[in-house]
């Protein structure tokens, strides 16, 4: 059986972008991070969202720059090894994996949440442990990803897809009625959300820490790019595309559900205290059905969430194992679909089974949800630095031509990444505190492996050397890139 995909239906670019949005999950975000923030901030919020968009665009421009140059199902696992070396690459990808093994644990929790949710607000009284929703989903994600890839993106198209619309209906309505001074409590359009106003500067940086979350999993299509039409064209675009999408979205939906609420104090509690910030506005400003449809599309964004972590897992799983770490049987991909079928059910097993153990343990969906996030998010900030190192690498070895005077950005990426993981890993209380431990201890495994074991170092480097200039086979058929040769090369 072949160890790379071998199908000749590529991904168009829309579809690339879908797995991106799916992982971000832009309704899930809506609905619960605007609310931690307004209490922070006060009515601030959409400056909160507008300024965490600078940061990840900051953070972005890394990997726009660095897909430009090389495609590979690793993602960071290449971008980083082609940059900085073998042993950083695989550094990168193990930080990477543990981030989208995190994001499956919480999002199949996230969908026992708003599924059993949905079900009390119809009415259903009855409706079992939450971690059998868990189960099926992790199931189902694995099924549907063992299938050709493009039902997965177009699976997590019209899940997104139902859920930005609702949103969108439901902000013209917020934007028509404050507008008009028909809003339930008489809330007005009010632009002075986009100024401080009492919240401090300080207060708006620390916030701008939760607004950042919101777009954690925005480099997910990178993962897509041995399976993707024109790599190095339409997964540049994904990522902009996924980030500059979310990124008006988000600032839209923010000014919405703060000038719903009401800019007053009473508004700005009501936010802050909303389980569902969109549910509740739905519900005010539309009626109990339309919150129903909101509801729903909750439950169907966590599940494409996990339907994009789970297929971003398996791939980093695919492409460390085909290097040398791993069996060599989870390299395997379906020859008719490209996916690899044997590392999907890997990572869904694993994730049903961890979700299984917390649930034995007592803890809640939430907490599962929030406690398995957290752990995602730390992870995933390493690997931003990790990727923000590579492009400032490959930009002063002069082999992508890229300008010397765009090295201010990925500095300023590193900068704002630090200030977010002090942000997340200080004055937490347990058990919150100890997870930048956990992660730290996911981290360091992946760097003592390559550190230990050095042969293990020297097969990524030739194998990467390999697949990224050229010798990918039928994966794709493009001329050598001579320079990559000598970024990877490994001294025993």
């Amino acid at each position: 059986m072949p160890d790379h995909p071998q199908t000749s239906r590529k991904l168009r670019l829309w579809e690339a972008l879908a797995l991106s949005v799916g992982l971000m999950g832009p309704t899930l975000a809506m609905g619960l991070n605007g609310a931690g923030v307004a209490a922070t901030v006060g009515k601030a919020v959409p400056l909160v969202f507008l300024l965490g968009l600078l940061g990840v665009g900051l953070v972005g421009y890394g990997f726009w720059r660095l897909t430009q140059h090389f495609h590979h199902a690793g993602s960071v696992y290449a971008l980083a090894g082609a940059t900085i070396g073998p042993r950083a690459g695989f550094f990168g990808g193990f930080a990477l994996l543990g981030t989208y093994l995190a994001f499956l644990m919480c999002t199949l929790a996230g969908t026992g949440v708003f599924a059993h949710a949905f079900l009390h607000a119809l009415g259903v009284t009855s409706t079992g442990p939450w971690v059998a929703v868990a189960v099926v989903a992790a199931l189902g994600v694995t099924l549907l990803n063992s299938r050709d890839t493009r039902l997965t993106a177009r699976t997590l198209l019209i899940a997104e897809g139902i859920g930005i619309g609702a949103m969108l209906v439901l902000a013209l309505v917020v934007i028509g009625r404050t507008g008009t001074g028909t809003a339930p409590r008489h809330q007005s359009f009010d632009l002075s959300v986009f100024a401080p106003g009492t919240a401090s500067y300080g207060a708006i940086m620390t916030a701008t820490v939760f607004a950042f979350l919101s777009w954690a999993g925005f480099e997910a299509c990178a993962s897509l790019g041995e399976e993707t039409d024109d790599p190095k064209r339409n997964i540049p675009r994904a990522l902009a595309g996924s980030v500059l999408l979310t990124g008006v979205l988000y600032v839209l939906m923010t000014f919405v559900q703060t000038i719903g609420f009401g800019t007053d104090d009473k508004g700005v509690r009501a936010f802050a205290g909303a389980e569902s910030a969109l549910v509740t506005l739905s519900g005010s400003y539309i009626g109990t059905w339309f919150s129903l449809v909101v509801a729903f599309t909750a439950v169907a964004s966590a599940f494409a969430a996990a339907l994009s972590s789970s297929a971003a897992a398996a791939r980093m799983v695919s492409a460390l194992a085909r290097d040398g770490f791993g069996p060599a049987a989870l390299a395997r991909t379906d020859p008719a679909t490209g996916s690899p079928v044997r590392a999907l059910w890997l990572c869904g097993a694993v994730a049903a089974a961890l979700t299984a153990v917390m649930y034995g343990l007592g803890t809640t969906a939430f907490d599962t949800y929030y406690w398995y996030a957290t752990i995602g998010v730390l992870c995933v900030l390493v690997v931003y630095a990790v990727a923000g190192v590579g492009v400032i690498v490959f930009t002063l070895s002069r082999r992508g031509n890229i300008p010397r005077h765009e090295l201010v950005i990925p500095l300023a990426s590193l900068g704002y990444l630090c200030f977010v993981f002090y942000r997340q890993s200080t004055g937490q209380s347990a058990p919150y505190s100890y997870f930048p431990w956990i992660a730290a201890a996911w981290c360091t495994t992946g760097l003592a492996v390559v550190l230990l074991a050095p042969a293990l170092a020297a097969r990524i480097g030739a194998r990467l050397t390999s697949e990224l200039n050229g010798g990918q086979g039928d994966r794709q058929q493009q001329s050598p890139e001579p320079p990559a040769v000598d970024a990877l090369k490994v001294t025993p």
